[in-house]
């Protein structure tokens, strides 16, 4: 459950004034239709956390408990940093939406800026950091949708009331105590 929990929280708080988030309020504002941007956003959020949860676990059978606790550690103070850099959206990301539909787009652009994207990198780590893969992308999915769903909905009313530098700077606080917490073998109940 812990899994689960953490890795919304985390995503959520992370997402929030992402690109993908940024990307949300675009395509809200473009086609005025919620219900296939949030489809979309859920597909496509499912697909590449999925792939990242797969990718964390075969991370966790591949490398040595004392090599992947100091990998995580040092990928989540990484993240921890990555999350204090605003994130800022490319307008090719946006042009797909012409072709493929309101839902179409969505999920094509969606999947493509969240591939290396730091929730799909926290996805990874938190997959390998925890023994519940599933768990976690079930969260991280959850965590996309707290901080898109609203953005799909109340545009950019909504993106200029949020506090973007105390919601970046929690993220980050909470990425670095995993980091840390990692480092000193918090893990160890969980296979790391």
């Amino acid at each position: 459950m812990e899994s689960l929990l953490v890795s919304t929280g985390v995503v959520a708080l992370a997402e929030i004034g992402d690109k993908t988030q940024l990307l949300a309020f675009i395509l809200a504002a473009r086609f005025k239709k919620p219900l296939p941007i949030v489809l979309g956003i859920l597909a496509a959020t499912i697909v590449n956390h999925g792939l990242a949860g797969a990718l964390g676990a075969w991370i966790t059978s591949a490398i040595s408990p004392g090599v992947l606790r100091w990998v995580l550690g040092a990928s989540f103070l990484g993240m921890a940093i990555w999350t204090l850099i605003p994130d800022k959206i490319e307008d090719e990301e946006t042009r797909i939406a012409g072709r493929f539909g309101v839902f179409g787009a969505t999920l094509i652009t969606f999947f493509l800026a969240e591939m290396g994207d730091k929730t799909q990198i926290a996805t990874v780590a938190m997959a390998a950091h925890y023994a519940t893969p599933v768990m976690v992308v079930i969260g991280t999915t959850l965590g996309m949708l707290i901080a898109d769903v609203p953005a799909v909905f109340a545009g950019d009313k909504l993106a200029n009331k949020i506090p973007m530098k105390l919601v970046h700077s929690i993220a980050a606080a909470i990425f670095a105590v995993l980091g840390i917490a990692t480092l000193l073998g918090a893990g160890s109940g969980f296979g790391v």
